[in-house]
């Protein structure tokens, strides 16, 4: 037996197997799928399979009103920034009706043509730039109704180790899966990151995936021109040779289709993934199996196209302090989870912008700006430590002393003495209504 049959034989032993977690796996559910697209009689052909695989005549479907209606009803409902064209999702929606309609002509007859990309960066957590390309309102629609016929197709057979832009699933699923493979004592973790994924992506190959299952050649067409959509930024304007834009409504799902690869790579040889796009870990019984698992990926992304990060692709024991990972905005490390400190700071930072001390609403205002913020924070979080919701409540409070502090004529160092705690205690702001993380967590704790 080879050498890599033999750590697929040892890692299979240790991952309970791929067809009974699929049994029980919500992607066997297609109540998500879009009636008004996917009729029962292509569902039926959906689950017992088409002749040779793969899907004629689709483009009807693409370009027919109740598609793009149902499609316009997602983009208005995600709302979103205005594309080349300066129209709003506003404006598209007081004309709703007469656009879609000529959204459908220009599909049908073959005329549509999608306007270039508005290209912003916008900052990234670790202090770099991630390029967005955001799409027209109707180019948007258009891809939304492209998703809605296409994506059950594929969906029917993405892995269950992927979890990132899929139908009832998301981070707290992943999240949960990590756990579930931590506590089996898979704590040797590949933690890889792949540079530039969404625009690394080799058109060509892609497009082969997707012909795997799609032969309707004007659908094809339309793919080709999304992804050959012109990118405008400030007075440049450039054809992208390679990669899928993020901001744009298709990309997850061609991400998901091209990273498919990967997924069934790994399961092929015994090793348990977790995958939110392209973010993803693989858990380890042992350092041998964490290594060829690494050594799977490498074979696999330099056969694609694609590069893992030198730096930030790695291999520990995440029980052992220094050797943890992080996913999805937590660390893992020591046997502990907690949000991680590029999380932590980024909630500082969206407190800041709400709490400036020159601020001239009133404090119940603030309060009222400031609670949506750490409940969503905490509702993601909660699984982390106690201690850093105790320190992130108090770093709010401070920043409200401040305001308090500098209204009453005070200098800045007065907001940290022991005046201003007694002058405004926690309590009082909980009488103020300010929702406050730790309570919530031993409420939590205590229901549990």
């Amino acid at each position: 037996m080879g050498q890599d049959h033999a750590d697929a034989a040892t890692a299979t032993s240790a991952v309970p197997p791929v067809a009974a977690r699929r049994e029980a796996d919500t992607q066997t559910d297609r109540s998500w799928v879009e009636a008004r697209v996917w009729t029962a009689p292509m569902l039926a052909a959906l689950e017992s399979g088409v002749k040779g695989g793969r899907w004629y005549s689709l483009m009807d479907k693409v370009w027919a009103l109740q598609t793009l209606q149902a499609a316009w009803e997602r983009v208005q409902a995600a709302n979103g920034a205005h594309g080349v064209d300066q129209m709003s999702v506003r404006r598209f929606g007081q004309n709703a009706e007469g656009y879609l309609r000529e959204l459908s002509q220009a599909l049908a007859t073959g005329r549509y043509r999608p306007q270039p990309l508005r290209r912003v960066d916008i900052p990234k957590a670790s202090g770099g730039q991630r390029p967005l390309g955001i799409p027209t309102v109707k180019d948007r629609v258009v891809q939304a109704a492209l998703k809605l016929v296409i994506e059950p197709i594929f969906e029917r057979e993405f892995e269950p180790t992927s979890w990132g832009f899929r139908p009832r699933r998301g981070c707290k699923d992943a999240l949960r899966e990590v756990d579930r493979h931590l506590k089996a004592g898979r704590t040797w973790v590949v933690d890889a990151d792949v540079q530039a994924c969404f625009d690394s992506i080799d058109h060509e190959r892609l497009m082969r995936l997707v012909e795997r299952r799609i032969s309707d050649g004007k659908v094809l067409a339309l793919l080709r021109l999304l992804l050959k959509q012109e990118v405008l930024q400030g007075l440049q304007c450039w054809t992208p040779a390679q990669g899928t834009p993020q901001g744009a409504v298709i990309s997850p799902l061609l991400a998901n289709v091209f990273l498919h690869e990967l997924d069934v790579v790994m399961r092929e040889r015994g090793h348990a993934l977790v995958r939110y796009a392209d973010d993803f870990v693989v858990l380890c019984d042992t350092q041998a199996q964490a290594d060829a698992a690494l050594a799977h990926i490498r074979q696999w992304t330099d056969s694609v196209g694609l590069r893992l990060h030198p730096q930030k692709t790695r291999v520990g024991n995440c029980l052992l302090s220094g050797q943890g990972f992080e996913f999805l905005g937590y660390r893992f490390e020591a046997g502990r989870r907690d949000a991680r400190g590029k999380s932590q700071q980024a909630l500082r930072d969206r407190v800041r912008l709400r709490t400036r001390r020159t601020s001239g609403q009133s404090l119940a205002r603030i309060i009222e700006q400031l609670n949506p913020l750490l409940r969503g924070w905490f509702g993601y979080f909660k699984h982390g430590q106690a201690r850093t919701l105790a320190t992130l409540d108090a770093f709010v409070r401070r920043r409200l002393r401040s305001i308090l502090c500098k209204r009453e004529g005070r200098s800045y160092v007065y907001h940290r003495s022991r005046y201003n705690h007694q002058r405004w205690p926690n309590a009082f702001f909980a009488e103020q209504g300010l929702f406050t993380m730790y309570q919530a967590w031993l409420q939590a704790s205590q229901s549990r």
